[in-house]
């Protein structure tokens, strides 16, 4: 059985540990994060051993990056790019009540949580965070670094780009894009393309604002550790 390592601690990693242990095909190891508080504590019942930098000691096991939130949710890229990884050093975490269809692909890093389904034909790309009842449905292209919170849902031959963000319970209209790290709020209605780098929310979702100055820094960055959707 391969070990895995789950780089953060909190609410996401707790929720992939979760998934870990339910699913029984991985060997968790541990949480790594850069908190020296939580060094050698636990959570949930698993350890944290310590800093991210770590897994370079421990070579033999599997990662998957567990960090982010809607305040920087660029901040997985970041990591990923820090760490330097190769491609294969990364794990691909689906709970056992997820629905992936023998059409749909997966890319290494990425996490789907419970009851999520992606319906036929689906491409999620690598350290992409698919969050409990996310529906993908056919033809959906999902690209690396993108986040999808519990609850939302694409109609068919929608696109996320790059480190796109869709919050809790929004909807994105078939066919339509959401551009390259932008967010949609939680509960929007995306009936158009959003382009890239802004914050979008309502019913119908409209334009807020620009997004913020860490995300808006990936709109130029390629981050390797997987291979881009």
């Amino acid at each position: 059985m391969s070990e895995l390592l789950i780089i953060g601690a909190g609410g996401f990693a707790r929720e992939t540990a979760q998934a870990v242990r339910d699913a029984g095909d991985l060997k968790l190891l541990g949480h790594l994060d850069d908190d020296t508080a939580l060094h050698g504590t636990e959570v949930d019942g698993v350890p944290v051993l310590g800093g991210c930098d770590l897994v370079h000691e421990r070579s033999a096991a599997q990662v998957v990056v567990c960090v982010g939130n809607p305040r920087d949710y660029a901040s997985r890229a970041r990591l990923v790019r820090r760490l330097g990884l190769p491609g294969d050093r990364y794990a691909t975490v689906i709970h056992p009540t997820a629905a992936v269809s023998s059409t749909s692909r997966v890319g290494p890093g990425s996490v789907l949580l419970a009851h999520c389904a992606l319906t036929a034909a689906v491409r999620v790309g690598a350290h992409v965070a698919v969050m409990p009842h996310v529906v993908l449905t056919h033809d959906d292209v999902v690209e690396d670094f993108a986040t999808l919170a519990s609850g939302a849902r694409l109609g068919g031959g929608a696109r996320l780009e790059r480190g796109a963000y869709v919050g809790a319970g929004a909807l994105v209209r078939e066919g339509t894009t959401v551009g390259a790290w932008s967010l949609v709020g939680m509960g929007g209605t995306v009936l158009g393309d959003v382009p890239p780098g802004e914050v979008w929310a309502g019913n119908p979702a409209r334009r807020l604002r620009a997004a913020a100055a860490p995300v808006l820094d990936e709109l130029g960055t390629r981050t390797t550790g997987g291979p881009a959707t």
